[in-house]
């Protein structure tokens, strides 16, 4: 068994197509079936079941997949953990976050360890929060800034809450005559009140569309969408467009200035940032760097009144 089997039989198992999976492992697909082929030999079992145009994995696959995913994400994270025994002079850190985390803070964090750390090479993901918690536990990020609570991954997660954010509604700076928070009880709207708006709503996997979906829900009444898939910028613009209300984290809004956000009443909506990583995998010097990064980047902006508004840290211990 080969290293190089198991990541062309990896990328089949997620293609579900090996010529795309060729493509992605930049190989020629003759060469990367026979390699399966080999690999099947090897273990004396069948892993595909090979109906034309419909790839599927056996029960032998399914059990081998996420043993695969695990043999080569540790392989990874052992390759880096020797360059790193340079001190930092190189490596690689790939790091997932939510899109409203990407526009915020994030990049600054970022911008003080590229210049601590320059040799490191830094890969971002920028995802729902349950997209990047599926990524985590397949081994395809080192570190991901996540919203608690953790849907159940494949893979326990260690966790480590550093921030608490207020969710708003979002709604045009030149809305309609009585948009929420400008009637009685000014500058908050309760959750009752978006009943009868359209609101504009996120793609599955975003962490706010539960969120919202939960308060809808649990005020009693199922919310009307006058369009939903959206990533963040698509949402924010098509409420800029006048389509709809959103209820969106309170940064997303910074640099919006057609857009302003009125807080929900209380008790409102929050949302707890944290930090993940692989509960079985030991963190690289790089990951344990960065965290150290961020946390100092974060404990100054808060110090100096520079976290963007609805935005409080609230860094603990180790889990």
């Amino acid at each position: 068994m080969q290293l190089q089997q198991l990541a062309y039989f990896t990328a089949v198992a997620e293609t579900r197509h090996f010529t795309q999976a060729a493509e992605e492992m930049r190989v020629a697909q003759p060469s990367l079936s026979k390699q399966i082929r080999a690999l099947e030999l090897d273990l004396g079992v069948i892993l595909f079941n090979r109906a034309r145009g419909n790839i599927t994995l056996t029960a032998a696959g399914e059990a081998l997949l996420p043993l695969a995913r695990r043999i080569l994400a540790d392989t990874e994270t052992a390759r880096r953990e020797v360059q790193e025994l340079a001190g930092l002079r190189r490596g690689r850190m790939r790091l997932g976050a939510t899109p409203s985390l990407c526009a915020g803070p994030l990049a600054d964090a970022l911008a003080l360890f590229h210049n601590r750390y320059p040799g490191i090479d830094l890969v971002v993901e920028e995802d729902g929060s349950r997209d990047l918690v599926r990524h985590l536990s397949r081994g395809e990020l080192d570190l991901a800034l996540i919203i608690l609570p953790v849907a159940a991954p494949d893979t326990p997660l260690a966790t480590r809450s550093i921030l608490q954010e207020q969710l708003v509604v979002a709604a045009p700076v030149d809305g309609p005559a009585d948009p929420p928070g400008r009637g009685p009880g000014a500058g908050h709207v309760a959750i009752h009140e978006l009943r009868h708006r359209p609101l504009v709503m996120f793609r599955r996997g975003y962490d706010v569309r539960e969120a919202t979906l939960s308060a809808c829900r649990q005020a009693g009444f199922e919310p009307r969408f006058a369009v939903e898939g959206g990533e963040m910028d698509a949402v924010l613009r098509f409420v800029e467009a006048g389509l709809g209300l959103a209820v969106v984290p309170s940064m997303a809004l910074a640099g919006r200035p057609q857009l302003r956000g009125v807080a929900l009443a209380p008790p409102g909506l929050a949302r707890t940032i944290a930090l993940a990583h692989r509960r079985d995998v030991v963190p690289t010097n790089a990951t344990r760097a960065f965290e150290e990064t961020l946390l100092d980047f974060l404990s100054d902006a808060a110090a100096s009144g520079g976290l963007p508004a609805g935005l409080e840290l609230i860094a603990e211990p180790h889990v």
